[in-house]
């Protein structure tokens, strides 16, 4: 194969390599849809000639689809015709989707929208503040030319497509990610996995998001590989629907957050574990969110009867700033956990945990590819690179480092345009700061947490998915949690509040007795553990703890949701003084809201 500058020609390359070879399997309930190469080519040359015509090479399209074999046409047709794909979840008729959709439209600049023949009436109406930009299905027929199709002039410092975060932030921004970045960082995914083309990936992740989209679709053709995806609410649904898509479809390459593998062991029935064949899976990815010790021995040891390795786990790091990866555990390898001192890792350091104290254990995101990324661990007040072992923000650098946020200059600076204090010249610029906590520790990287969401609690560094974590393990009807602090009190000492998902909660006889008993076992364990008290926690059903896209909770809107009464509470228990913060004043009164504060 000839060499290529863009990921368009790449994609142009496997296309005339593979011909009529399965590129997606689509699994639904209800059968399964295939996507061949040359259909796949055919398809995207139609759209193509459609954005081409109509002067849009260069221009933002905003993509709106179930994510689907739609979706997969829709972005290869925009990368045919040279246009910078704007994906973006397919909104629900909730008036804040379109409102955020809206933002995302309006700062893209976008020329078009494209999506399926059954959304479209309703994007054309929520989105009516930009009816001169059309809105076409691209499921509804020919669009364009085909055969009238030329591929464009493309460069690799131009734009492939714009990933739009998806904190919780009321500003969405633009990750400008140009061929070369995606080029870099796609090389980067097949060095660290030993990618092949015959090697097979498996999904569930959306795949307007960066690792449903860069991991498990423009991985596969980059390497001409196939893979078999499902729409993430059939995995929510049923999770043991994913593994037995492994099996079935022979996945040798496949993963989600740390919650799937969670939700799996909390959730595949025994009876399931018969028919499932996991055998094949050779690197099974943990990213997204913290990677956690007591999940990976769980899972491993409830699927190892239907043939899951440990040693196939592969937790990693990235984010969408760096395109999608940064660092992956070397293959067939265990993971690499250290068990290390709690109050020591409260105060900074990672050191050995020592008999009798309190522990936590860490899991490695595996080490980072010099050919792909330099990597710091920085003080974030004094801009200076710490020793091995110490915890810092992670800084990164390299050629998979998008350019910036899409027209947003000062973002742009203040997060891609770092530099170290203690280097001097060209060498102390162009650094990433990723606000994520973490530290190096025997060549390993070691990610902590984030570093706006550090609880300060009695003057101790509390990481928000420890304490989740632990007030999980209390229950099995436990599951998601959001830990955050409020500033409460005389003095605005900070108090601790959790947000837990209860299983089944409201159809017991008694829901208050069996939400104090619950409570308090959860605020024992966290005393214990933690020696802290958490004096308010809410009980929710499942679901309401929100999470981004790619799986991170998201832990500043629900504190925000709790501050403004907007937190769905089966069962809680709130101090006063925390409850003394709440404003009701803008919430819905049709909704169950936090009730009055109690005393367990």
């Amino acid at each position: 194969m000839s060499h290529q500058q863009t990921y368009t020609e790449r994609v142009l390359a496997r296309v005339q390599e593979r011909g009529g070879a399965e590129a997606f399997a689509f699994v639904r309930d209800t059968g399964v849809e295939r996507l061949g190469y040359a259909e796949l080519d055919e398809r995207a040359r139609d759209i193509a000639s459609w954005l081409l015509d109509r002067g849009l090479s260069g221009r933002q399209v905003l993509l709106l689809y179930p994510s689907d074999l739609s979706f997969v046409t829709a972005f290869v047709g925009c990368l045919y015709a040279g246009a910078v794909a704007v994906p973006a979840p397919l909104p629900t008729d909730r008036t804040r989707h379109f409102e955020r959709l809206a933002r995302i439209a309006g700062d893209a600049r976008v020329g078009a929208v494209l999506t399926t023949a059954a959304a479209a009436p309703d994007i054309e109406a929520g989105l009516s503040g930009i009816r001169s930009v059309p809105c076409v299905a691209t499921d509804a027929g020919p669009l364009g030319d085909a055969a009238q199709w030329r591929a464009p002039d493309l460069r690799p410092d131009d734009l492939a497509f714009l990933q739009y975060t998806s904190g919780s932030t009321s500003t969405p921004k633009g990750v400008m990610v140009s061929h070369r970045n995606l080029m870099a960082n796609e090389a980067a995914i097949q060095r660290s996995l030993g990618a092949t083309g015959d090697s097979v990936f498996g999904s569930w992740l959306p795949l307007y998001h960066d690792m449903g989209l860069i991991g498990h679709v423009l991985q596969p053709l980059w390497l001409g590989a196939r893979a078999a995806l499902m729409e993430p609410g059939a995995f929510l649904r049923r999770p043991v629907g994913w593994l037995e898509m492994i099996g079935e479809h022979g996945v040798t390459i496949g993963g989600g957050p740390n919650f799937a593998y969670d939700m799996c062991v909390r959730r595949v029935k025994d009876a399931d574990l018969a028919r499932l064949d996991l055998s094949g899976w050779e690197s099974a990815c943990n990213g997204a969110e913290p990677v956690r010790a007591d999940t990976l021995a769980a899972f491993a040891h409830r699927f190892a009867p239907a043939g899951f390795r440990p040693e196939a786990f592969f937790p990693c790091y990235g984010m969408a700033e760096t395109t999608l990866l940064v660092s992956g555990a070397p293959r067939g390898a265990a993971p690499v956990t250290r068990r290390v001192d709690a109050a020591a890792l409260e105060r900074g350091a990672v050191v050995p945990a020592v008999a009798d104290a309190p522990e936590r254990t860490l899991v490695s995101s595996g080490t980072v590819r010099a050919e792909d990324f330099e990597v710091r661990i920085v003080e974030p007040a004094t801009s200076r690179a710490v020793p091995q072992g110490r915890v810092g923000e992670i800084w990164v650098r390299g050629a998979s480092v998008a350019g910036g946020y899409w027209a947003q200059t000062q973002a742009t600076a203040q997060t891609f345009g770092a530099r170290l204090a203690d280097e001097a010249g060209p060498a102390a610029a162009g650094w990433l700061r990723t606000g994520d906590l973490g530290a190096v520790a025997d060549g390993q990287l070691f990610v902590t947490g984030r570093l706006k969401e550090m609880m300060l609690v009695n003057g101790r560094n509390i990481y928000p998915h420890d304490v989740e974590a632990a007030a999980r393990a209390v229950d099995r009807s436990l599951g998601t949690g959001a830990a955050f602090t409020v500033p409460a009190g005389p003095e605005g000492r900070e108090r601790l509040v959790l947000v837990l998902e209860a299983t089944g909660l409201e159809a017991v006889a008694d829901i208050a007795e069996a939400g104090r008993e619950l409570t308090g076992r959860v605020q024992a364990a966290l005393a214990r553990e933690f020696g802290i008290a958490v004096g308010s926690v809410l009980l929710v059903a499942p679901g309401t703890v929100r999470r981004t896209t790619s799986g991170k909770i998201q832990r500043t809107l629900m504190r925000r949701q709790f501050l403004t009464g907007r937190t769905p509470a089966v069962h809680a228990v709130v101090e006063p003084e925390a409850e003394r913060l709440v404003d009701r004043s803008g919430a819905d009164p049709g909704e169950r809201l936090v009730g009055r504060p109690t005393r367990s």
